[in-house]
C-alpha cells in the first residue's frame, strides 16, 4: 500500500497539531515517526489509519495501481497501540477466534499456532482482564502482526514489554519487513531502528 498526504493539517479546537504535511509513504517500506511527547506522532498515525480525519488537506491510498476509498482502508491495515482496547470479557481463545473471523491470518496460521507464536499458549483459556499489561501489549502486537494487511501501524510498540518480550517484538517485525508498509511512532530507537526512513514530525509545525 502507498499513502500520500497533500497539505494535510490537523487541529483540535483552535490549536494546530501540525499543518501543511505533504509526504508519501511508499509501499513495503518501514518508516519511523519521531518527535517530543505531544508533538503529534500518535495523531499522525491515527490519520494514516483513516480513523481520524484531517482538518484540511487530503490523504489518498493506493494498492498497486488501484485507489482505495477511505471507508475501505480498514480492510487493508492493522494497528497496535497502548491505548487500543481489547475485549477483556473474552478468553484468549475466544478473542483470537473472533478476531480471525474478521481478518485473515498470515500464512494460514491456525488459532492454536498464533497462541504459540504469541508465547501465550499457557493462557489460552484465561480471560483477557486477567492478563498483565505486558501480556496485553504482546497480544495487541500479535493481532496486528499475524493478520494479513498491507499497512502495519505501531504506536510505541514496546510499551509494558520487558527485555525478553522486546526481543520477541524485534524477531517478529523482522519477519514482515519488505512485505508491508510499516509506520512506527516512537522515540525509543530500539523500537524502530530497522526503519529505512525517519520522519521528525516537528518539521510539520
Amino acid at each position: 500500500m502507498r499513502v500520500r498526504l497533500e497539505s494535510v493539517g490537523k487541529k483540535f479546537q483552535h490549536e494546530w497539531i501540525f499543518r501543511e504535511v505533504t509526504y508519501t509513504f511508499e509501499e513495503n517500506r518501514a518508516y519511523a515517526l519521531t518527535g517530543p511527547n505531544g508533538s503529534g506522532k500518535s495523531t499522525l498515525l491515527m490519520l494514516l489509519s483513516a480513523l481520524v480525519l484531517p482538518s484540511r488537506g487530503t490523504l489518498s491510498y493506493q494498492q498497486g495501481q488501484r485507489d482505495i476509498a477511505h471507508e475501505m482502508v480498514y480492510r487493508h491495515l492493522t494497528l497496535a497501540a497502548p491505548y487500543q482496547e481489547l475485549i477483556e470479557e473474552l478468553t484468549l481463545r475466544e478473542l483470537l477466534e473472533f478476531h480471525f473471523t474478521l481478518k485473515k491470518p498470515v500464512d494460514t496460521l491456525s488459532v492454536d499456532a498464533i497462541a504459540q507464536r504469541l508465547r501465550l499458549e499457557s493462557a489460552y483459556d484465561k480471560y483477557i482482564y486477567q492478563f498483565s499489561s505486558g501480556m496485553k501489549q504482546r497480544l495487541k502486537l500479535g493481532l496486528a502482526l499475524f493478520s494479513q494487511s498491507q499497512l502495519l501501524l505501531l504506536d510505541e510498540p514496546c510499551t509494558n514489554l520487558d527485555a525478553e518480550n522486546s526481543r520477541w517484538y524485534r524477531q517478529e517485525i523482522q519477519a514482515v519487513l519488505g512485505q508491508r508498509l510499516i509506520v512506527v511512532a516512537s522515540n525509543q530507537r530500539s523500537e524502530y531502528d530497522f526503519c529505512e526512513e525517519i520522519v521528525d514530525v516537528m518539521q510539520f509545525k
